[in-house]
């Protein structure tokens, strides 16, 4: 298999620990590429030219981290980080939903930031923090549970730290205790300390 990444990607790097807590990790080649050069490797496969996109076994192009992560499921090893079926699967897909939700938002803000600065719209800056800040607080209200891995603790995890790299000056930890116990935890273990974003 293949991955196609670029390190900061928080949707990259999902990916990432999923294929290492399930023990699928000397079996994908990582290629890193940068999406916005149009790195013609990652064309060939994604028309829409975005990270992560894997190439599986049999040579099918998957590109949407849920879906990649699913398929990761299904072909490692260990506990099932997504519940094949009813409540529990309804219960752990909210939860990542959520926490994409949050990342989704806080790309589209760091987009905004990143235009010239007369081109900034500040409605649609605060826009993106607010729902991102309204998405944190409904996984906050969902009280995840370091102890459980699951693939929508592995969302939020990942979400807040990179919401911590990308926007360092946003509160996001305050009046949040279960999201700080989350990210402190799940950053230990070895599958977040080898996937860090730099």
């Amino acid at each position: 298999m293949k991955l196609y990444f670029a390190g900061p990607s928080p949707f990259v790097r999902k990916c990432r620990i999923v294929a290492r807590e399930k023990g699928l990790a000397d079996r994908i080649a990582e290629i890193a590429v940068n999406p916005y050069e149009n790195a013609p490797e990652l064309m060939a496969t994604n028309p829409v030219v975005q990270v992560p996109t894997l190439i599986a076994d049999d040579g099918l192009p998957l590109t949407d981290s849920p879906v990649i992560c699913e398929y990761f499921d299904t072909l490692g090893t260990g506990p099932r980080l997504l519940p094949e079926a009813g409540a529990d699967r309804l219960r752990v897909r909210r939860m990542e939903t959520l926490a994409n939700g949050a990342l989704e938002m806080g790309v589209k803000w760091l987009l905004e930031l990143r235009r010239p600065e007369q081109e900034r719209s500040p409605s649609w800056i605060a826009r993106w923090s607010h729902n991102l800040d309204r998405s944190l607080d409904a996984l906050e209200a969902a009280r995840p549970d370091p102890a459980v891995l699951d693939m929508g603790t592995i969302t939020a995890g990942v979400a807040v730290t990179w919401i911590s790299f990308r926007h360092p000056d946003h509160d996001w930890q305050t009046g949040r205790p279960h999201l700080v116990a989350l990210q402190t935890a799940l950053e230990a273990r070895p599958s977040f300390v080898a996937t860090r974003p730099v």
